[in-house]
């Protein structure tokens, strides 16, 4: 949690690297991470000739991904490691962070180490695991992990599912169905977060969800849960999940869901005034042929309850936010692929950013994958707003103590190694 100058909803659930935050001591993830790394580049590359060099008489000893293939269980991970540079602080003059997970103006980062292990079997009972260190939990972590979370650690999704004949429950904790991207970035075509990933939507929820497939072209889901990224609930209300998956043909995939309950005013917090949270989100995708494919995600949202809170421009009683990204990815060749993000955001009453401005960003990201697990991204990335919001540095009037070092856009270029078991 950012505590510069004042705190909005947004900085609550999506804690910062504000100079108040307790830093951990990153070079010690980054060696744990090196050494992890090496030693799965390591078991990876065993000599061939020493498996040729076995007698061929005898029976090899079964791995361990046979065991657990025959066991009908999954184990995959990945390590997502960048350096990054901000020509600014990162932040907004409000205090909200500019980024949702790449916040850094010039630093080496671990973002994830991940494991999942999962049994999902078409029938019967099941369950899965995730587990992420780094420096990325911190911003996902719940309530009442968060606001101020520092341990470098959390769990977006565990849970047990019970699956039977077209239904599909699962209970815990898991990611939210909203936005075209995720906690996961190897189901991302860019290396930063989306506006919307960071600012418009939840990350994950702890309830229960409820997936019927009417058919393989359409699946609903109903759900309820404790609220935006609330391990333990901020009150007694609960909020319900509605969602429709429609696949007309294999190549086009439309989803819209929907989150609609009484949320706290001022975030992940256990006080203070209570109104109804609403969120519709649609996503689109496109996959025009085997190699290139668009995307399109559209968020709108309200929160109610806002007035005599501080909360809002002109102490408004809505509060009310929404914004538009679309997606383009083209694949050239096994190894090397490009990708380009556009997006504009409206908050309309500074509920989520602490500021009332149109924001616009514009990224490319260009991927090389020298083997199936590993993927070097470079990326650069333009912000854009309305109004001089982006802090560039800490500098300050020295009679009135304002902020003087502030612009209306914003750039970074990053490098993010991604390595995939």
């Amino acid at each position: 949690m950012k505590t510069l100058k004042c705190i909005s909803p947004a900085t609550a659930s999506r804690p910062g690297p504000g100079p108040a935050k307790e830093e951990f001591p990153m070079c010690r993830l980054h060696l744990f991470a090196v050494t992890v790394l090496s030693l799965l580049v390591a078991l990876a590359a065993v000599p061939v000739r020493a498996e040729e060099s076995k007698d061929a008489s005898k029976p090899a000893a079964p791995s361990l991904s046979d065991v657990l293939a025959a066991s009908g269980i999954t184990l995959a991970g990945y390590a997502d490691l960048s350096y990054e540079h901000l020509d600014g602080e990162g932040l907004f003059v409000s205090g909200a962070p500019t980024r949702t997970f790449d916040d850094r103006k010039d630093s080496f980062s671990l973002h994830q180490l991940a494991v999942a292990i999962a049994y999902q079997p078409k029938q019967g009972f099941g369950a899965v695991v995730n587990l992420i260190a780094g420096q990325d939990p911190d911003v996902f972590a719940p309530y009442d992990i968060n606001p101020g979370a520092h341990s470098k650690f959390d769990l977006p999704q565990a849970y047990v599912q019970y699956a039977s004949g077209a239904w599909t429950v699962i209970a815990g904790r898991y990611v939210t169905l909203a936005g075209s991207e995720s906690i996961d970035p190897r189901s991302n075509t860019n290396f930063s977060r989306s506006i919307l990933f960071g600012n418009a939507i939840p990350f994950a929820h702890t309830g229960v969800r409820a997936t019927y497939a009417a058919s393989d072209q359409l699946s609903l889901v109903f759900g309820v849960n404790n609220g935006w990224d609330d391990l333990r609930d901020t009150n007694s209300a609960k909020t319900a999940e509605l969602a429709v998956l429609y696949t007309p043909i294999k190549a086009v995939s439309v989803t819209a869901q929907g989150y609609f309950g009484k949320e706290r005013v001022g975030g992940l917090v256990g006080f203070g005034p209570e109104g109804m949270r609403k969120l519709v989100d649609i996503v689109a995708t496109w996959s025009v042929t085997d190699a290139f494919s668009l995307g399109l995600n559209y968020d709108w949202a309200r929160q109610e309850g806002t007035a005599n809170t501080g909360l809002t421009a002109a102490n408004a009683d809505t509060a009310r936010w929404n914004g538009v990204a679309a997606y383009v990815n083209y694949q050239f060749s096994d190894q090397w692929r490009v990708a380009a993000r556009a997006e504009y955001f409206d908050d309309q009453d500074g509920y989520r950013t602490g500021i009332v401005q149109k924001w616009k960003e514009g990224t490319v990201t260009v991927g090389y994958a020298p083997t199936k697990s590993v993927e070097l991204r470079l990326e650069a990335r333009a912000d854009k707003s309305d109004g001089n919001v982006f802090l560039q540095s800490f500098a300050t009037d020295p009679v009135t103590g304002a902020l003087t070092d502030t612009s209306d856009h914003q750039t970074s270029i990053a490098l993010e190694a991604l390595y995939k078991f």
